[in-house]
């Protein structure tokens, strides 16, 4: 496919660029990883970001090969563990990208004080929404399309997840370039390029998140089965 000829028009209308999804999402199904971001990069220059929870710097080091510089956009919620931290602030000083903080409205404080503490025990589902959902809306205003590191085999509600799709509630593009890969994939990868990972990973946390919601996975639990245990929550909401 080719970036050039498809390079999208700040004039466009969100139909214009919902079709221009759907066709690079039936042309790149089957492309490798860098060529999904090179037309991603290609088609909308600095309006294409990367975002990361950095569990692992994989989309972020693809992206700087075709794309130097490239925003990653990061999430602090104010709950992540220190590992975390440390990860965004390795990726941001070897990497070859600008790695954009985005934080929420309140802070941890603040939002004690006014909905009570621990939310995320009695709502999780409105704690995440304070504190990721909104604040990647507003983040990804100056962007027309996001790259995520989705897998289809992390989890049955990812099985479904496109290459490059339409994201309805936000009007962006929605690229998940290694979304056909393999957690052997992945592996393969940061062997062989010394990509940073979070320690956590190592240490039986195979999907990482906030600090109060995550959990050690067992053996013969899928890799989200940490995440907000027991409390027939699957999703944060990022994703739909």
């Amino acid at each position: 496919m080719n970036a050039a000829e498809d390079r999208y028009d700040l004039r466009a209308d969100a139909g214009e660029l919902r079709r221009l999804a759907e066709k690079a999402g039936r042309e790149l199904e089957d492309a490798p990883a860098l060529e999904v971001l090179r037309w991603a990069a290609g088609a909308f220059g600095p309006r294409f970001c990367v975002t990361s929870s950095m569990e692992d710097a994989v989309v972020a080091h693809l992206a700087s090969r075709v794309a130097p510089g490239v925003d990653v956009v990061f999430l602090d919620t104010g709950y992540h563990f220190p590992e975390t931290i440390g990860t965004r602030d390795a990726v941001a000083a070897v990497m070859d990208v600008n790695v954009v903080t985005l934080t929420p409205r309140q802070t941890v404080a603040e939002q004690d004080a006014e909905y009570g503490p621990r939310l995320h025990d009695r709502d999780p589902d409105l704690c995440c929404a304070l504190r990721k959902v909104r604040p990647l809306e507003e983040g990804l205003r100056g962007y027309d399309a996001w790259a995520t590191g989705l897998r289809r085999d992390e989890s049955p509600t990812r099985a479904g997840t496109p290459v490059v799709g339409w994201d309805e509630r936000r009007g962006k593009v929605k690229v998940s370039p290694i979304a056909r890969w393999t957690q052997d994939d992945v592996d393969a990868y940061v062997a062989e390029h010394g990509v940073l990972t979070n320690p956590l990973l190592m240490d039986g946390y195979p999907s990482i998140g906030c600090a109060p919601c995550t959990r050690r996975v067992l053996e013969g639990e899928d890799a989200r089965s940490g995440r907000w245990a027991g409390r027939g929550k699957t999703e944060c909401g990022l994703h739909g």
